[in-house]
């Protein structure tokens, strides 16, 4: 999977407005932890084709960006989780998942939902 880099605060006014074209999935990961690692494992595999072309996918690193974090869930009015799944669309967070809630194909389903809606 290809990953975005979400590192830097003034990002999150540039996924604001990508948003407005499709939806922006935010994984938020903590290197240090063994479950964040299996969970971001298991979307990746269970992600299809149709997910990968219709949205785009930012990865921030916990560990190194916390501050871009604390803004991400200050911006979008998200409380913080590791590992966390947010959705971006139309600049509002409109689904988030956190820990084994973090499922590929509930994910893209809501999203679908609301992008078709």
């Amino acid at each position: 999977m290809n990953w975005n880099e979400l590192n830097t605060i003034t990002q999150i006014e540039d996924l604001k407005l990508q948003s407005n074209q499709r939806p922006i999935l935010i994984f938020k990961h903590s290197t240090r932890c063994g479950i964040s690692s299996m969970v971001k494992r298991r979307f990746e595999k269970h992600i299809t084709q149709n997910f990968k072309d219709t949205s785009q996918f930012y990865y921030l690193d916990l560990i190194k960006n916390r501050t871009v974090s604390n803004a991400v869930s200050e911006q979008f009015n998200v409380q913080h989780e590791s590992p966390q799944v947010i959705v971006l669309y139309k600049g509002n967070a409109i689904y988030n998942a956190s820990h084994n809630g973090i499922d590929a194909e509930k994910i893209e389903s809501q999203m679908h939902a609301v992008v078709v809606n």
